[in-house]
């Protein structure tokens, strides 16, 4: 056999009801050269039996729980793959993945992406992530990220890293990134090479109550505060890593990546007594995410249109009615019918997406 090894390593805590499915998408995989590396960070369901059943696969248990970014630097321990695919246990790749992942390959990338499926815990289809509708950034990204912090990448499950580029960037910090670990990874890959994107989706990321950020929903004020501290988290890693490269550092990235700026004012609103960030109004978020989000071309005009007319609002409204609007822009089903209906008209009657990570 020739070809590059692609290790498929999957992260797992209490997920034994998903991972068999995981598991067995990442052992189907059509190309031959492909390891299976688990890595359970200590679970106290039925996880370890699950795994107990493939003899094929590289099990990694950790002794006590200590977050994703713990699981994903042990298994990269444990794995020798030229590719490293990171997948999380309540996801699944289609067969045809890892082959199509190396037929794109070209010496100098960083990563590849691709779109993913979004089903709810019950396998019924929502949506692609990213929506079709929104362009992925590829090639050189650095200077996006030296902008904003931000280009346009798929969740964990749909990003292919080359070995050598995660030699250089890991181990990830576990304590900053015990969820979300994905953040880190994405943010600092490029920096060190290509970004090769694949519009097809390769496989599948599953929405249910136990992700991790679905179970911040019921408490939106600790929600939008965790988006603040990972993005934070990730400009501080970012910082870190372009002035060890020689590159300038970016100057309060978060200014002009919209999605930042959503959390910001969506904070503001919620709870300004815990708001992390003292210094903040939500007249110049408001004003600063209309401009933003206005000039965002990896989004198709309604959807800017709309955005921008949110942030004005959620800015410049009395705050009272700010949080009216922050409440139906985070959860859909609170939304009054009218409304829904004409938001679905505006974005071309797709369902709603969660966010970027």
């Amino acid at each position: 056999m020739t070809g590059p090894l692609v290790s498929v390593i999957i992260n797992n805590y209490n997920y034994d009801r998903y991972l068999a499915r995981s598991i067995e998408s990442a052992l189907a995989q059509t190309y031959q050269r492909t390891e299976v590396v688990v890595v359970d960070d200590a679970s106290t369901d039925g996880s370890l039996e699950v795994i107990g059943r493939y003899a094929s696969v590289v099990p990694v248990f950790k002794t006590a729980n200590a977050g994703q970014g713990s699981a994903l630097n042990a298994g990269f321990l444990a794995s020798q793959g030229d590719i490293v695919i990171f997948l999380d246990a309540d996801d699944y790749l289609e067969p045809h993945a890892v082959a199509r992942v190396v037929s794109e390959w070209k010496p100098g990338t960083a990563k590849v992406q691709y779109r993913l499926a979004m089903v709810d815990a019950t396998g019924q289809v929502i949506d692609l992530f990213p929506p079709r509708d929104i362009r992925f950034d590829s090639g050189d990204v650095v200077p996006l990220l030296l902008r904003s912090g931000r280009y346009q990448t798929a969740v964990m499950s749909g990003n292919a890293f080359a070995r050598e580029v995660l030699q250089r960037i890991l181990p990830i910090p576990e304590a900053e990134f015990r969820i979300s670990a994905d953040g880190y990874l994405v943010t600092l890959a490029p920096l060190l090479g290509q970004v090769l994107s694949i519009e097809e989706p390769l496989g599948v990321y599953r929405i249910h109550d136990r992700n991790a950020w679905a179970m911040l929903e019921s408490a939106a004020p600790e929600r939008f505060r965790s988006l603040l501290r990972h993005d934070f988290s990730r400009y501080g890693a970012l910082a870190r890593k372009t002035a060890e490269l020689g590159l300038e550092p970016p100057t309060d990235p978060g200014m002009r990546d919209w999605l930042h700026l959503e959390s910001r004012i969506c904070s503001l609103c919620i709870d300004p007594q815990g708001h992390l960030v003292r210094s903040d109004s939500r007249a110049s978020l408001g004003l600063r995410g209309f401009s933003e989000s206005r000039r965002d071309a990896r989004l198709p005009w309604r959807r800017r249109a709309m955005l921008a007319s949110w942030f004005l609002a959620a800015g410049l409204l009395p705050r009272r009615l700010a949080r009216t609007l922050v409440i139906w822009r985070m959860a859909p089903e609170a939304r009054p019918w009218p409304l829904a209906r004409l938001l679905q008209f505006f974005r071309g009657q797709q369902r709603h997406a969660p966010r970027v990570a």
